[in-house]
């Protein structure tokens, strides 16, 4: 789910066949889903999609028609932290394509209400309240809002920067977002409420966290087995928001 804030206002709404090498064996072709070397196709792209058509996480998701393999991480969280109870309003900043919210709305039950808000448009989810907007805009706020109906039991975001490659900018990028996040979270969370953000590893996020815990009665770190061992990614979980 990667966003960057942008300025968009909110508006609410409910490659080719792959060919086997000459000679190649049964048996080699079962051991591993490879791609052939397209012309104009990198090196970097090309592992990137073997990597992903070997991920079991990636089949998982498409056997449970989940939206990402991301899905995966709340679920594994959730299970660690109980983040998600019965009837919880939840808020998903940046939800495109809609995996978190998938998983929200799956375990808060039939009383859940939970927005996803995103600059991108998302596809229809049954039971989700889509915003299309920045959520950094007081319009969007407001309708997340009243949405809820209420303020929020949990806010989520999984959002992450277009990477440069450059780690600490990189770092330094994410970091804003989970600080825009935080942002949004202090005005909208009820007391005792809960919020979860991706962070990257890098120094400043120990600052973040010292920030957290004046407004949080508990932070923690996670790094669900869903999260590649290779990325720096890592999620800061805090609940008990003091209001």
């Amino acid at each position: 789910m990667a966003k960057t804030p942008g300025g968009k206002p909110p508006s609410p709404s409910v490659p080719g066949r792959q060919q086997s090498r000459p000679g190649a064996k049964p048996a080699d072709r079962a051991l591993k889903t490879r791609l052939r070397t397209a012309e104009g196709r990198t090196i970097g792209s090309q592992r990137w999609l073997e990597r992903q058509l070997n991920d079991p996480y990636v089949k998982e998701a498409k056997a449970r028609g989940l939206r990402s393999r991301a899905a995966f991480k709340l679920e594994q969280m959730d299970d660690k932290f109980r983040l998600l109870k019965p009837g919880s309003r939840v808020v998903d900043l940046g939800a495109a394509p809609g995996g978190w919210t998938q998983v929200s709305l799956a375990r808060g039950g039939a009383k859940a209400k939970v927005v996803a808000i995103d600059l991108l448009p998302v596809d229809p989810i049954p039971g989700a309240i889509l915003i299309e907007g920045d959520f950094q805009e007081q319009a969007a706020e407001d309708a997340v809002l009243a949405a809820l109906d209420g303020q929020a039991d949990l806010v989520l975001s999984d959002m992450a920067p277009n990477t440069t490659g450059h780690n600490a900018t990189d770092h330094l990028r994410i970091m804003a977002l989970a600080e825009l996040a935080l942002d949004f979270a202090r005005r909208v969370l009820a007391p005792g409420g809960g919020f979860v953000t991706k962070v990257f590893a890098g120094g400043s996020e120990k600052e973040f966290l010292a920030t957290l815990k004046r407004d949080f009665a508990q932070v923690r770190h996670a790094k669900p087995p869903a999260s590649r061992k290779d990325s720096a990614e890592l999620y800061v979980v805090a609940t008990g928001f003091r209001g």
